[in-house]
């Protein structure tokens, strides 16, 4: 225990002391006065200037006593009141007196032993930088581990037609060509960014990539079904970005793609937060259009990523598992238990 404790305990222990009060206070002294008072003006009044008839009445001499003592014990009464009153609210203000000195003692105590109290800030702004840190080094290492050599889209090219030679000289009639195959592949980074939807009104960037993922069929269906399921989420406050999920390796994502389940795969479901499970989890009971709703974005998350992963490198994998589309998934992955 540091000096200042031990000091701030021996007030407290002092004060803890009943005080030493004086015998005789204020409020007994303006009662022994007006008792004075009174017992003197009722002796002149009955002595001196009442009937001198020496009739003894008993009647007479009971009124005689009430009317004399009556007030003198009603004005002893008063006094004790105000002197109990005052007792207790000098207690009162002792024993407030002796929490706060037990309050400080025990704060000086805790300080003594190192500072827990003003160290939590400091050490969990210290744990949230180092888990930043360990995503960005496992996210830097996937992009080292990656192998595959893959182009920039989210899904593979389509091979081209085979050209059929025949004896006429006729033109190739590309009649069932279908319209996204004419139209350049969504990078992989505009539809990771747009699945992470933008940050704040000035990300221009986020709305840039959102604008050209929604060009896209397939990352268009995924975009829409996330931003029903996050509005929907949002109504009983479940927020992505409050979320911190375990990161799963990519190798586990690309197992999942494969269509593997049970435990090989339940990393996925790292979302811990029980306030938020528990809200899907009721929502998803009482509430017909939220679960189906879920099942839609579940749908199209499954089939949309299926074809991501052929072309996605361990990095593209790692960062899409950050975004708020793939902590939705997560989230009611868990919820439905298509993890376990």
């Amino acid at each position: 225990m540091t000096e200042d404790a031990k000091d701030q305990f021996a007030t407290s222990l002092d004060i803890n002391r009943r005080p030493v009060r004086p015998r005789v206070n204020g409020a007994e002294i303006v009662a022994l006065v007006l008792s004075l008072l009174w017992l003197g003006g009722s002796a002149l009044f009955f002595l001196v200037l009442g009937p001198g008839e020496a009739e003894v009445d008993s009647l007479r001499f009971v009124m005689t006593l009430l009317a004399v003592f009556m007030p003198v014990a009603m004005i002893w009464v008063a006094a004790a009141a105000a002197r109990s009153s005052r007792v207790m609210r000098e207690e009162s203000e002792r024993l407030q007196a002796a929490i706060d000195a037990m309050r400080r003692s025990y704060l000086a105590q805790q300080q003594g032993k190192g500072g827990a109290g003003h160290m939590e800030p400091s050490v969990q702004r210290k744990l949230d930088e180092i888990a930043a840190a360990q995503r960005k080094t496992e996210t830097t290492l996937a992009t080292f581990t990656s192998s595959r050599e893959r182009d920039n889209g989210i899904r593979k090219a389509p091979e081209p037609a085979p050209v059929v030679e025949s004896g006429e000289d006729q033109g190739l009639l590309a009649l069932g060509t279908p319209a996204e195959a004419l139209s350049p592949p969504l990078e992989r980074a505009d539809f990771i960014r747009a699945l992470n939807f933008p940050e704040t009104a000035e990300d221009k960037e986020g709305f840039v990539a959102l604008r050209r993922a929604l060009k896209d069929r397939q990352a268009s269906q995924l975009i829409q079904a996330a931003q029903d399921v996050l509005t929907l989420m949002s109504q009983d406050g479940i927020y992505m970005d409050d979320l911190r999920p375990d990161l799963a390796r990519p190798e586990i994502w690309r197992r999942f793609a494969a269509g593997e389940r049970g435990r090989v795969v339940a990393q996925l479901g790292g979302i811990h937060d029980r306030s938020s499970l528990a809200l899907t989890a009721g929502r998803m009971k009482q509430d017909p259009v939220f679960r189906d709703t879920a099942h839609h974005f579940l749908r199209r998350f499954d089939k949309t990523f299926v074809e991501f992963e052929e072309t996605a490198s361990d990095a593209d994998i790692a960062a899409l598992s950050e975004t708020r589309t793939a902590r939705a998934f997560m989230l009611l992955g868990r919820v439905m238990g298509i993890f376990d």
